[in-house]
């Protein structure tokens, strides 16, 4: 078939990598379809996402809707006449309604190898439960109703990558996956009939779920095994942070840790934030400088 026409859905900077392979490669969105702009920093100031912010640099029109359960929105989505939905890290729940809009389904970008990870959390739940990064990848799947369950159209697993680089951090990890997931989606949308044609439903027995995180997940328990510890900080280096709490002049105080490592199976954490203060060397904090 001809080039698709299809509205892109996504939010934060791992989408915005989906964008600049699609534009890339020749294909261009009709509409974006992202969060509403967000209160951040000090001053609580309106902020628009990276996709928005995106979507203007390249004058793309946006829908910034509170919910897609509206049927103004959902019309106004049927007025582009879509061959295609695709879907990276948008945020929300995509009514079944509003699945079935385009000609050709929804497409998604999920950063993992399916059925494992579905979720909102997929890097970081492989990092913690991927003890040797054998599973680790991308898939393009075709969303229906439920969290990620729908048909996998193709799938990235390449080991090479990440041989001798395991556990890696989140902060690493992530730009890896968007990456190849912008680049797996470029390989479908530019064949996509054969590419549907292709599609095959997942082993649902094998599924695991990864939960959204929390603040409390990154508590760091100094008397836990190592590895998981470990792992633990490599985990959340983006968010929440690891962190664990230090007794100083008989007040806990709260210290994020930045770097650690294994050594004789003993966890070593090398780089920490306490409370209040700059990033520094734990020695450094040890001697309570």
């Amino acid at each position: 078939m001809k080039s698709p026409r299809f509205v892109f859905f996504g939010t934060p900077d791992i989408a915005v990598a989906s964008l600049n392979h699609l534009t890339a490669a020749g294909f261009a969105p009709t509409l974006i379809v992202t969060a509403p702009d967000k209160p951040q920093g000090r001053h609580m100031e309106l902020t628009p996402s990276d996709v928005k912010v995106w979507a203007d640099a390249h004058n793309i029109p946006t829908l910034q809707p509170k919910t897609l359960k509206d049927n103004a929105v959902v019309e106004q989505l049927r007025a582009h006449n879509a061959d295609l939905f695709i879907v990276v890290a948008y945020g929300k729940i995509i009514p079944q309604n509003v699945l079935d809009v385009p000609k050709h389904g929804t497409l998604n970008m999920h950063p993992s190898m399916l059925p494992r990870h579905r979720g909102p959390a997929p890097i970081e739940s492989q990092i913690l439960n991927e003890e040797h990064g054998e599973n680790v990848g991308v898939s393009i799947m075709l969303l229906d109703a439920d969290i990620d369950h729908g048909p996998v159209v193709i799938q990235w697993d390449h080991l090479s990558e990440l041989e001798g680089r395991w556990p890696m951090k989140a902060s690493e990890l992530r730009p890896l996956l968007a990456r190849y997931g912008g680049e797996l989606l470029v390989q479908v949308v530019s064949n996509l009939d054969d590419s549907l044609s292709k599609a095959h439903e997942q082993d649902h027995d094998k599924a695991t779920l990864c939960a959204k995180l929390t603040k409390e997940d990154a508590l760091i328990d100094l008397t836990a095994d190592p590895a998981m510890n470990y792992r633990k900080i490599f985990a959340y280096d983006i968010w929440p942070r690891a962190y664990c709490f230090v007794e100083r002049h008989g007040k806990q105080m709260r210290v994020i840790i930045t770097d650690a490592a294994i050594e004789e199976g003993r966890l070593i954490l090398k780089k920490v934030i306490p409370e209040g203060k700059r990033e520094m060397a734990y020695e450094e904090f040890q001697r309570g400088e």
